[in-house]
């Protein structure tokens, strides 16, 4: 599962990463609590031209009549991707990546308030997830949404939550977006322990109305 992120990396650096053309339109960031139901950045590759652009994050399978036509559809699946009505075509033929500077996860004890971490990358660097990507259109008002392909937890992952989004490193990019053949399908699986860092922060983050750097805070544990 992943339902919040934070995305500080500007959209310039964003495009040199990922050796990307930007869109005129991404979102403004920083922003340290990306909800669902917003756009995000994300990347695509157009036989091997890649693009960085803006897409809801919410994936809207073309018979939905309504935005709101069915249920909120935020992550897919890695075990049941390829089988899902709503992605099995995208899984195949539309995947992108999304940058983030890292997501955060609740981890929940029965009788006691969840408790939020960040989860980054352990060497500082962005983190690129897996995605797949539709475009929705209906009565004129056309969209391009997005999910996070979500996998089962590595160990570390496993002390507070049971799935993880497929994280990519760089020499997997060209795999996942269809630049380099087949075989995507071999890169939906959890990251290595030691890639990743959980960091205790503030319950601020609960509301998702919260914004500013200071969510992004790490805290000790026992202190809120």
């Amino acid at each position: 599962m992943c339902g919040r992120m934070a995305i500080t990396l500007p959209p310039e650096a964003m495009a040199q990463l990922f050796n990307a053309t930007p869109a005129n339109d991404l979102p403004p960031v920083p922003n340290y609590n990306v909800c669902p139901n917003v756009n995000i950045h994300t990347v695509t590759s157009d036989g091997g031209t890649r693009h960085l652009k803006a897409m809801r994050w919410g994936f809207l399978p073309r018979w939905y009549r309504k935005l709101a036509g069915g249920p909120l559809l935020i992550n897919a699946r890695s075990e049941t991707i390829a089988e899902k009505p709503a992605f099995r075509e995208a899984c195949r033929h539309r995947r992108c990546l999304i940058p983030a500077d890292g997501f955060y996860e609740w981890e929940r004890k029965e009788g006691e308030k969840p408790i939020p971490y960040r989860v980054v990358r352990a060497d500082g660097q962005p983190m690129a997830m897996a995605g797949v990507w539709q475009e929705w259109e209906k009565d004129g008002n056309r969209i391009t949404s997005c999910a996070i392909v979500t996998t089962g937890a590595n160990a570390k992952m496993t002390e507070i939550h049971h799935r993880l989004p497929v994280i990519l490193g760089p020499n997997e990019w060209p795999l996942w977006l269809g630049e380099a053949g087949k075989g995507a399908a071999t890169l939906m699986q959890p990251v290595a322990d030691d890639v990743l860092n959980l960091q205790r922060v503030s319950s601020a983050i609960n509301s998702n109305r919260a914004s500013g750097a200071e969510l992004w805070n790490v805290i000790e544990k026992g202190v809120d």
